[in-house]
């Protein structure tokens, strides 16, 4: 039976490198502990439940232990990471006309979110990515009303 035990040991260590996570590598080390057991015994309920008991311990043992040490915050990448940045109003921004802004050397089309005229040279910040466009507010204390 111990063989048995092996070959499903070596199937959730193939399934730990095809998949992303850490999990599947607790059940192959689980399934190697009833291969130890398979020695003693060849009784299939004792094996089987040695194999869920040791699977269950060591997920549950060392998923706080992962976690202190997995970063799992998702890098935010391309547009989605200028959302929330200062940038800077290099085209005057109006509710008729779209302006343009300035981050990280890159241009950006942009339109404001109440309509209201933001000056060249001001500051703003960008709330959200619509298309190619930016959603900006200005951060300005003084502010050009709206015609």
């Amino acid at each position: 039976m111990w063989q048995i035990w092996l070959i499903i040991a070596g199937l959730f260590f193939i399934g730990e490198i095809i998949t992303v996570g850490f999990l599947v590598f607790w059940i192959a080390i689980a399934a190697l502990v009833a291969m130890v057991v398979s020695f003693f015994t060849t009784n299939i309920i004792i094996q089987t439940s040695v194999f869920v008991i040791a699977s269950a311990i060591l997920i549950l043992a060392t998923k706080p232990f992962v976690k202190k040490f997995v970063d799992v915050k998702q890098t935010k990448t391309n547009a989605f990471s200028i959302i929330g940045q200062k940038a800077l109003v290099i085209k005057e921004i109006s509710s008729h006309s779209i302006g343009q802004i300035k981050i990280r050397g890159e241009v950006w089309s942009a339109e404001s979110e109440s309509d209201e005229i933001i000056a060249e040279g001001s500051e703003v910040e960008i709330l959200q990515i619509n298309g190619v466009k930016a959603l900006v507010k200005s951060l300005d204390k003084v502010k050009v009303e709206s015609v």
